[in-house]
């Protein structure tokens, strides 16, 4: 489908008994089901890791984003993962206070500051891995690998159109 107008607002509406009114369905529109998912998924993993490991979802954003890129600025993180600049500070200096993380600047910018996890880091990085992979293959239980491919196919046209979005604003 090429054209917004291919999919009726109806698709996604559901009507209010009391007044006459619409609003979103909650089963419905894509949308509320991934903004009810993500919401669900990250309390859960927040709560999960932050008793096995002491650290949030956030926090193990942060330990995945430097151990794919070494290095990264809070600029460059925020823009891979999707979460705004403050976060991401705010995550790094509880890493580095943690001692999993640490910054290098190499510019008189304080800004620029290249972060890098420390081999603590790194370990807990690779511990919270092993428990991840058993999450997620929890969550995609009865999903067959074509389901998942799919999932990711559809997942990764919703972000491409998110950032068309972004764009146009």
């Amino acid at each position: 489908m090429t054209e917004k107008d291919d999919l009726p607002d109806e698709m996604f509406l559901t009507d209010l008994e009391q007044d006459g009114r619409q609003t979103l369905s909650f089963s419905r529109s894509p949308t509320v089901l991934l903004n009810f998912a993500a919401n669900r998924f990250t309390r859960n993993a927040s709560r999960h890791y932050q008793n096995a490991f002491g650290i949030g979802a956030m926090d193990w954003r942060m330990l995945v984003s430097l151990t794919r890129d070494p290095g990264s600025s809070v600029s460059h993180a925020s823009a891979t993962i999707g979460i705004d600049k403050g976060a991401v500070s705010r995550s790094l200096a509880r890493l580095e206070k943690a001692g999993l993380a640490s910054a290098q600047c190499n510019s008189p910018d304080e800004r620029r500051k290249e972060w890098f996890l420390t081999d603590a880091g790194q370990q807990l990085h690779d511990d919270v891995l092993v428990t991840a992979l058993e999450r997620q293959k929890h969550l995609l239980r009865g999903f067959s690998r074509q389901d998942v491919a799919e999932l990711n196919r559809l997942l990764s046209k919703l972000l491409e159109n998110l950032d068309g979005s972004e764009a146009e604003n």
